[in-house]
């Protein structure tokens, strides 16, 4: 059976698309604060209600491209993803460092996070500026799907990292104590 030329572009926008939906794999959840919070508590809260709504857009832009398979909807998606990780690099620089003796590590790992995001995010732009045909777009999936889950996998490892940085545990605790953070700490 041979597939058409819109079938094949709409394949290979569902899968783009999976892998899209996959990589934000966490909520846009609300933010809640919590009365008497520590610094250091808002201060993990930002960390994570700011991802958490980086992942939401990045589903966004899947989910778009899911419901309107095309080139267009793809350099869409990539640029909201662009557009999202920019204020996400953004948002976490605005949070400056907890107030802990390890904080300024803490700041450090975020500067790096964000640093490492932008790049995954230029790399998605540049698989999908190339993109002319289907067979283009074929290609750039691989790409965009390998960056999408290293984006991942980088959030997930800083979490990880920053829950570890202080003898204390003042920033797992934060962390295990924000219900911002639930959909990066469990599992």
């Amino acid at each position: 059976m041979r597939l058409n030329r819109t079938h094949k572009l709409i394949v290979a926008a569902a899968a783009v698309l999976s892998v899209c939906l996959a990589a934000g794999c966490g909520s846009s959840g609300a933010s809640s604060t919590t009365t008497g919070a520590s610094a250091t508590d808002t201060w993990a809260s930002g960390v994570c209600s700011s991802i958490t709504t980086w992942q939401a857009a990045v589903k966004s832009a899947g989910s778009s491209v899911k419901s309107n398979p095309s080139k267009s909807s793809l350099e869409t998606a990539a640029g909201d993803v662009k557009s999202a990780t920019q204020m996400l690099a953004s948002d976490l620089k605005s949070l400056g460092k907890p107030d802990t003796p390890s904080g300024q590590q803490a700041k450090d790992s975020l500067g790096q996070l964000s640093t490492s995001l932008q790049q995954g995010s230029a790399s998605i732009s540049s698989a999908v500026s190339g993109v002319s045909s289907v067979s283009d777009l074929a290609s750039a999936a691989p790409a965009v799907k390998s960056t999408l889950t290293t984006m991942q996998t980088e959030i997930q490892s800083t979490i990880t990292d920053l829950q570890g940085l202080d003898a204390k545990g003042e920033l797992k605790d934060a962390f295990a104590g924000s219900s911002d953070c639930d959909s990066l700490t469990s599992g």
